[in-house]
């Protein structure tokens, strides 16, 4: 769990800082997310794997070289997974505990939630979309377009179970 997690935070970090700009499209204009590339804290972000990679595992070894792993968006996928695996990880450690002290799992339930929305947000819609570079920036700005332009693909406010809670709620 902690060298999952350590890994996802420290190449985050450093990705945040110095990344180069990653060819999200596929369509050789690449867009960048660091600070050393003009970006500030609120408009810096990790940007998504490029959609020429798609759905393939790319890992630092797929690729050619170092430069083409990092025009490829490959930190995206490094610190998305390593992230999910050590939230799962946490996760079971939090039922471990409860199991072995005599306690009710509520805590590990509980924190179920986040983990499953997060698991959403950064695994299956990806999946789904059919490309990690359709998965959510890792940034401030970055995560209210990814919210746009899910609102504006999906129109996830128009339905129905939503439409209920924002009745409800007037």
């Amino acid at each position: 769990m902690v060298p999952l997690l350590l890994t996802a935070t420290s190449v985050f970090i450093i990705g945040f800082i110095a990344a180069p700009p990653v060819d999200i499209d596929g369509i050789r204009e690449p867009v960048s997310g660091s600070l050393l590339y003009g970006n500030n804290i609120i408009s810096g972000a990790i940007v998504p794997t490029s959609a020429a990679i798609g759905m393939h595992f790319y890992p630092i070894w797929e690729a050619a070289s170092v430069d083409e792993w990092l025009y490829n968006g490959g930190p995206y996928q490094l610190i998305v997974l390593h992230f999910l695996l050590g939230v799962a990880s946490y996760m079971g450690r939090e039922w471990e505990l409860s199991f072995r002290l005599g306690m009710r799992p509520w805590i590990a339930v509980a924190y179920s939630a986040p983990v499953a929305a997060a698991t959403a947000v950064f695994l299956i819609y990806p999946i789904g979309q059919g490309s990690f570079s359709d998965g959510m920036p890792l940034g401030i700005s970055g995560t209210f377009n990814f919210m746009i332009v899910f609102q504006a693909e999906h129109n996830i406010l128009m339905h129905p179970f939503h439409m209920l809670v924002l009745w409800h709620s007037t």
